[in-house]
């Protein structure tokens, strides 16, 4: 029986070191998780393989909703984007609503669907990224020209903003705005509103940090944790006892010391602790190289796109490379101490499910674009005509 042809059929096939980085990852994030938590797991549930086996499944998840969009074209998202905001919207409502958000820890940023509890920052981050890039083409002139260009879309990501902070969610806050600014920025927004929005957003998030308690906490903890090595400085202290612990070569893979029930969040915020304990200063390195290549290649996808005049997929990929390129920098600059403790996992490495999913399914998305451009580039015989900024 002949098999039916499909959209993705004629496509070529995507970058091979985006694919491999982000292969390598996955499957080095799945053994390091392994490492880190199953102590933890075998103390607290009796199952050893607890946390690898949720995350295998939030895997499952995560590469099936990315085969689905595999199979759509970028262009249906472009359309859609406004449905796609109301929707991230909603979301961020939905989980502030009494009985349907769950609350751990003091922070309300989950929902439960289908037995899997869902952080909705993850998915609202990428809706909302998604009707950003249409905006910044339906309106390029606008936002080029006029500070209300630039103003308008930022004002709905300022709603999102203190949405977010109401859970609270303040690391997840720092990388909305962040790619958010970096989108407007790239579509060729004015550089006055630029900097203007980034002065305002700089100047609030500090606000927010000095005047919260609890915040203010982690700063001076982040500033000299071994002032209180047993409270605020103790998460910080810890991580790093164990980034000095693993020296050049590590301790070996399995053999950490401080993920024993020293190191608090061993397998999710600060898993690149473990994985420097482990495999010490070349491993850390070798971690850092391949996020950076990984961030490379998807600014090279974004550069082909805006090359060959398609501003959308131009935009949408520079705006998850900003998204990941900025949150794995959060992560390892909090385990090393250059910044404040935020609740930020180390995309595609560290234990969470909702986290690991949208990132699977944004990955998807970025090589739905490269094959596109793949394409295009193959049947293009005059050169493209450039725009954009990228």
């Amino acid at each position: 029986m002949k098999r039916r042809s499909t959209d993705l059929d004629h496509l070529l096939l995507p970058d091979r070191t985006l694919l491999f980085v982000c292969i390598v990852l996955l499957c080095g994030g799945l053994v390091m998780l392994t490492s880190a938590s199953v102590s933890l797991a075998e103390n607290t549930t009796g199952q050893p393989f607890y946390y690898l086996q949720q995350q295998l499944f939030a895997v499952f998840i995560g590469l099936l909703g990315g085969a689905i969009v595999l199979r759509i074209p970028s262009e249906f998202w472009e359309r859609t984007g406004l449905v796609l905001a109301l929707l991230a919207m909603l979301l961020l409502l939905v989980v502030l609503v009494p009985g349907f958000g769950r609350t751990v820890n003091g922070a309300t940023r989950w929902v439960s669907a289908g037995g899997i509890n869902i952080q909705v920052s993850e998915p609202a981050r990428l809706l909302l990224l998604m009707w950003l890039a249409g905006y910044a083409v339906r309106r390029q002139e606008e936002l080029q020209e006029t500070w209300q260009g630039f103003f308008k879309p930022m004002a709905l990501v300022g709603v999102a903003a203190i949405l977010l902070l109401q859970q609270p969610d303040f690391g997840a806050t720092t990388v909305l705005l962040a790619i958010s600014l970096g989108v407007l920025f790239v579509a060729g927004g004015r550089l006055k509103c630029f900097f203007v929005c980034v002065g305002v957003v700089v100047a609030l998030l500090a606000a927010l940090a000095v005047l919260s308690p609890y915040r203010l906490k982690r700063i001076t903890g982040f500033l000299d944790p071994w002032a209180d090595p047993f409270d605020s400085g103790f998460q910080l202290t810890q991580s790093l006892i164990a980034i000095g612990s693993g020296d050049i070569f590590g301790l070996g893979l399995g053999n950490s010391v401080q993920k024993l029930f020293y190191l608090p969040e061993a397998h999710t915020d600060f898993i690149f602790a473990v994985i420097a304990e482990e495999f010490g200063l070349v491993g850390s390195l070798l971690v850092i190289a391949l996020f950076a290549t990984l961030v490379w290649r998807i600014v090279v996808v974004a550069r082909e796109s805006a090359a060959l005049n398609r501003l959308y997929q131009a935009y949408l990929a520079f705006g998850i490379g900003v998204w990941l390129g900025v949150q794995s920098l959060i992560n390892i600059g909090v385990n090393m101490g250059v910044f404040p403790t935020k609740g930020l996992t180390l995309p595609l490495v560290s234990y969470g499910r909702s986290s690991l999913i949208i990132t699977l399914i944004a990955l998807a998305l970025l090589i739905r674009i490269d094959m596109e451009n793949r394409q295009a580039i193959r049947g293009t015989r005059k050169p493209v005509s450039r725009r954009g900024s990228l």
